[in-house]
Parts: structure tokens; C-alpha cells; sequence
């Protein structure tokens, strides 16, 4: 018998299954309400299937040497839960994710509260049937973690590894940061995580999609953030690159960035964000690395939300800003530093008047932010999106 419709037959049955052959092993699971619960890590290659809802009972790590796949059109839904028992899919160092996802059956991370159904994803219908999407902090998020370098430091000077933000340092399997630049952690294609968020302390939430010191190795396509209560992609260090990329109202920023990330975010949306549509910082201890985003659209405000501001540098970011086309400006959304030597900016276009430019940019307006211009992302990909369901990227 197939291992699909195995357990499709326990699910039936209501009983607990777990299977084994020579090539792939699945850890035991709980069957309960027709989800399937998942809650132990996982230990070894473990698939999962779009037959399933895979229900997130706590922190669910992929430990180092194991591999987990999720097939195209699969539904994965985080429990509630706060501080230490905030749920999660973590990818520890070692560990790998195969996500591989369509444009027509995308994998969606999301929370119990949302109805959705497999045969919502299969029928086309990927947004929400009941949860709108401005509702974040009803689970965790993903969190993929690497070997690659990362520029970090402590009272004593550089360190090569660190506890990522999100997971209580009880956990070592949090740790990430390396020498291996080439790292690998997997493939993750069409997915769209969405409402997560939750805080585990003061000051300490999830981001959407979360990235430590991941290398180059991973592949990182075709991703999508909603309503996540923190931010919606972060990158700590690495040099993984991530193309086709779009968060939409997340709590704080768009798009952020840490340690030295090495790498390149190619092709990417911004929609309205709390925060900052961009909040780029600079290595933390003594190695130096930039990084770049390019052909991008920013929506920066709409006639509900107002992000804090348009690109948040420190004095010693280093990060190329090219081809990015900034719309729905309100008054007060700035550029807030223009003279920090490793930040440059070209084919930056803000969708206001030459006279207001001015007013948008804290400095001297450089040559490489303009007035007027057209959007820069190519949206045609973004298709599948609940972004592009709802009619957020018309225009654009």
C-alpha cells in the first residue's frame, strides 16, 4: 500500500499511523479531527502529504540529518501558543526542507483558526474563507537555520554562532552561523505563510519567514508572507538568495535584514507594512559582507495602514538598493539616512512630485532616488498569491 493513501485510511479509521521503508521514514503522528498532529521533531526523512493537514502541536524541529518533504497543495496549521510554547516548523543546522510547491498547488503555512482545506488548495481557492488578512500573532512561522557566515559578537568579540530570535535559548537546536557559505538547507518553492507571529517575550516575536546563516546551497523561490505580527522575511547573516518574494500587512517590517546577509532578494513586493518597508542593518561584530535588493515594487501605505517609514539604514549598512519603486507615499515616510558610506541607491523612483521628493528623504537627495517612474516588480509571477487573490497587486 501506497504511503499516501495509508494514511488517508487512518484518517478514515481515526487511528494513529506511522510507516517505514527503505528510502523514508515517518515519525509517529496523532490522528484527532481529521488533522493529522504532529508533535515530535523530526529524526529522520519524513514526507507530508496534501491529503493531510498537518496540525503543529508545539515546536516542531527538522534535527540535523533529516530531511522533510512537503508535497505541492499541502496544508500545514500552527497551534496557539506564546513564549516557550509558541509553535513552529524549525530547520536546525544539518536539516533539511524540500517545500516544492507549485504556482497551482502552493504549500500554505498557516494557523488552526483558518478553515481552509485541501480542497480549497486543490480547487484553486488559496485565500482564507474566514480569516481576514490582517489578523497575525495566532501561531509561529518558519524558521530555517544555517552554517553559513554570519558577523555576530559578544563581550569577549566575534562569534560564529548565535541563538536566533524567536526560539528560547534552552534550545540548542537554535543555534546558527558557520563557515560552510555554501550550506544547504533545502528547497523552498510557492509557499505562503500567513498569521503567525507570536510573541515568546517581551520584544521577541517570529517572524513570517526567518533565515540564519543560511548558505547559498538553498534555494528560495516563489515565497509569500500575510499578517504576520513581527516581521516578514528576516535575514540573519548567510548568503542564500531568495527571488519572487512578497509580504503583505505584516506587523513590523517588510523586509529586514542582519549580521551581513550576503546574498540577493531579486524580484520582490512590499504592501503596506507596520513598520519599516526596509529596516537593513549592519554587521554586528568585524566581518564585513553586503547584500542587495533588486526590481522591486513598495506599496507603502493605503487608506488603512501607513507604514512607519520607507528604508531604515544604520551608519554601517552595507546594501545595494536598485531598481525599487516606492507608491502610496504618505507625509512623514522618509529615507532616514542617505550618508551611510556602504548604502547605495540606484533607479530608486517614489511615486510623488519633484517637490515633494525633498520632504522624503533625510539629506540631500541623492542621484540615485528619483521622483515619478512605474513599478519595477515583475507581479505576472505572483499569481498564486492570496496578494494577487484579493486584488492587492492591480496596478502594479
Amino acid at each position: 500500500m501506497k504511503k499516501s493513501w495509508a494514511i488517508v485510511f487512518s484518517l478514515i479509521m481515526g487511528l494513529s499511523f506511522a510507516s517505514c521503508d527503505d528510502d523514508d521514514v515517518t515519525d509517529p503522528i496523532i490522528v484527532n479531527s481529521g488533522n493529522v498532529i504532529v508533535t515530535e521533531n523530526i529524526s529522520a526523512n519524513t514526507t507530508w502529504y496534501a491529503d493531510s493537514v498537518y496540525q503543529l502541536g508545539g515546536r516542531i524541529t527538522v534535527l540535523s540529518g533529516a530531511t522533510l518533504t512537503i508535497e505541492p497543495g499541502t496544508i500545514i496549521k500552527g497551534e496557539a501558543g506564546t513564549q516557550a510554547n509558541a509553535t513552529a516548523l524549525l530547520v536546525a543546522r544539518g536539516g533539511k526542507l524540500m517545500a516544492e510547491g507549485t504556482a497551482s498547488l502552493p504549500i500554505i503555512f498557516t494557523s488552526v483558526a483558518d478553515e481552509i482545506s485541501p480542497e480549497d488548495v486543490a480547487a484553486g481557492n488559496f485565500e482564507s474563507p474566514n480569516l481576514d488578512p490582517n489578523i497575525n500573532g495566532l501561531w509561529g512561522g518558519v524558521i530555517v537555520l544555517g552554517s553559513a557566515t554570519i558577523s555576530a559578537s559578544n563581550e569577549s568579540g566575534d562569534i560564529s554562532e548565535i541563538q536566533i530570535e524567536g526560539i528560547p535559548t534552552t534550545d540548542p537546536n537554535g543555534l546558527y552561523g558557520g563557515n560552510n557559505d555554501a550550506d544547504n538547507s533545502g528547497v523552498i518553492k510557492y509557499i505562503s505563510i500567513r498569521h503567525g507571529g507570536t510573541n515568546i517575550g517581551a520584544g521577541n516575536e517570529i517572524n513570517g519567514l526567518t533565515l540564519g546563516g543560511v548558505g547559498s546551497g538553498t534555494v528560495i523561490e516563489n515565497v509569500e508572507v500575510v499578517a504576520n505580527q513581527d516581521d516578514g522575511i528576516e535575514w540573519f547573516g548567510g548568503t542564500v538568495n531568495v527571488k519572487n518574494a512578497l509580504t503583505w500587512n505584516v506587523g513590523d517590517d517588510g523586509m529586514d535584514t542582519d549580521q551581513a546577509w550576503a546574498g540577493t532578494c531579486d524580484n520582490f513586493v512590499v504592501i503596506t507594512p507596520a513598520g519599516h518597508c526596509f529596516e537593513l542593518d549592519g554587521p554586528e561584530g568585524s566581518y564585513e559582507a553586503g547584500h542587495s535588493f533588486v526590481n522591486g515594487t513598495v506599496v507603502a501605505s493605503s487608506e488603512d495602514r501607513v507604514s512607519e517609514d520607507l528604508i531604515n539604514v544604520d551608519d554601517n549598512s552595507i546594501v545595494a538598493l536598485k531598481d525599487i519603486y516606492f507608491t502610496g507615499i504618505a507625509e512623514g515616510q522618509m529615507v532616514n539616512r542617505v550618508t551611510a558610506a556602504g548604502v547605495t541607491f540606484e533607479g530608486i523612483e517614489f511615486d510623488v512630485t519633484e517637490e515633494a521628493l525633498p520632504s522624503h528623504v533625510n539629506g540631500d537627495v541623492p542621484a540615485g532616488i528619483t521622483a515619478g517612474g512605474s513599478p519595477k516588480a515583475d507581479v505576472s509571477v505572483f499569481g498564486w498569491t492570496w496578494a494577487a487573490k484579493a486584488g492587492m497587486l492591480s496596478g502594479l
